[in-house]
């Protein structure tokens, strides 16, 4: 494990797939810190203007009202697409694909959405929800996915595994048999680690499609 530092939130920030994603965090940072004045004001107040959106675009999340959901942040979606399968082995990978060898899911939907966030910058969010047979194998999914080098659902949208979403802006959620898997990554421009972490809190909310 490596030496996690806490987010915004207080809550433990994830580096799921290893030390390759601090080293990809410390690229963000240093390039975030030689932004200019003017455009790093600007980065702040959109990120001040998410935040005291995020509870109400959560409510509306978990209505399952999409577009909403982003203009509450002062966001924009520009594309989503979504997928089902029937089965989670063939898209997995590392731990978590095993444990699905020994413990089959019953459905996977993913999708993937764009989004803008008023200030240039352009971030994807991915969503899997997985679901399981029994709660008991949905409660061991989700403390598997969340240990660090584990593996994860290939989210829709990357390809090979790891190669857009490395698990530094990530987020989960339990529902009885259901399994929630969120993760964020810059699109375009540099959205700053707040904005990021914000897109993951709300999507996580999102019910299956």
């Amino acid at each position: 494990m490596v030496d996690q530092p806490r987010g915004p939130d207080g809550r433990w920030i994830k580096y799921k797939y290893g030390a390759g994603a601090l080293a990809t965090a410390g690229v963000v940072v240093a390039a975030t810190n030689g932004i200019g004045g003017g455009t790093a004001a600007s980065l702040d107040s959109a990120a001040s203007q998410a935040l005291k959106g995020k509870s109400s675009s959560k409510k509306s999340a978990q209505k399952g009202r999409h577009s909403e959901t982003w203009q509450r942040l002062g966001w924009r979606q520009l594309k989503k697409t979504a997928k089902r399968e029937l089965v989670c082995g063939p898209h997995s990978f590392g731990e978590v694909q095993r444990f699905f060898l020994r413990h089959p899911c019953v459905d996977l939907e993913r999708m993937m959405v764009i989004v803008d966030d008023g200030t240039g910058n352009t971030i994807t969010v991915s969503v899997a929800w997985v679901k399981m047979p029994r709660t008991g194998e949905a409660s061991d999914l989700k403390r598997l996915v969340d240990k660090d080098g584990t593996g994860n659902v290939v989210l829709f949208g990357e390809a090979p595994p790891g190669s857009r979403f490395t698990g530094e802006n990530y987020d989960s959620r339990l529902a009885k048999k259901l399994v929630v898997i969120a993760e964020s990554a810059p699109a375009s421009g540099r959205p700053g680690k707040a904005t990021l972490e914000t897109a993951v809190d709300v999507a996580v909310e999102f019910p299956a499609p």
